[in-house]
């Protein structure tokens, strides 16, 4: 072996080698970062504030939903076939609502109606689970998600979900809107998800 070669190796052996000493870890005052002070009662009211701060929607009926549906133009849609018999009434002027999500016709859907696993109060999230989610297409592929969520499945915060959501191996925390941004900064919505994301409020 080449002496320039063995010397390559050597210095790129000796920067993966562990450090022989760890740097301390950064000492932060107390009051760095604050967490706001999670619901001890009405933890429904908390996950709605704190999903608009993430500039989401909460709607605490079908028919007011489906109004602000047709108020923004949004008439065609998926929805799981499960919730379908319970919403079907408030849907049945104007709109044209699918219960089989069409591959090939994707960009045919302006909003999907799925149900979710639940939410997190603490941070305005809808979690999404294969078991519960009829459709991984239908509800992120649609400019607007509608995520039904039970009250009883609002957890008040992170930990508690943690605990609480059980063995399904694919959890998709939705926090608001799709978004990603640039190198310059500007922050697009809707980009690789849904533009609008909704929680459609159930007791």
């Amino acid at each position: 072996m080449s002496t320039s070669r063995e010397n390559i190796l050597g210095r790129v052996r000796a920067a993966l080698a562990p450090l022989k000493e760890r740097a301390a870890h950064p000492v932060f005052d107390d009051k760095t970062a604050t967490i706001p002070s999670l619901p001890t009662g009405n933890t429904t009211a908390f996950f709605k504030e704190r999903l608009q701060l993430a500039n989401g929607r909460a709607f605490d009926d079908a028919a007011t939903l489906a109004a602000w549906l047709k108020s923004e133009g949004h008439l065609h849609g998926y929805c799981d076939p499960l919730l379908w018999p319970g919403l079907k009434s408030v849907f049945a002027d104007g709109f044209k609502v699918e219960t089989s999500f069409d591959r090939k016709r994707v960009d045919d859907y302006q909003f999907g109606i799925t149900r979710a696993r639940g939410a997190i109060a603490e941070t305005g999230s809808i979690v999404l689970q294969d078991a519960t989610t009829s459709s991984r297409l239908g509800a992120l592929a649609p400019w607007v998600h509608i995520a039904v969520v039970s009250k009883e499945n609002i957890f008040p915060d992170i930990a508690a979900a943690l605990a609480g959501l059980g063995e399904d191996p694919n959890n998709i925390w939705c926090t608001g809107p799709s978004k990603t941004a640039d190198v310059e900064g500007i922050l697009i919505q809707g980009v690789h998800g849904p533009g609008v994301q909704i929680a459609l409020l159930e007791a």
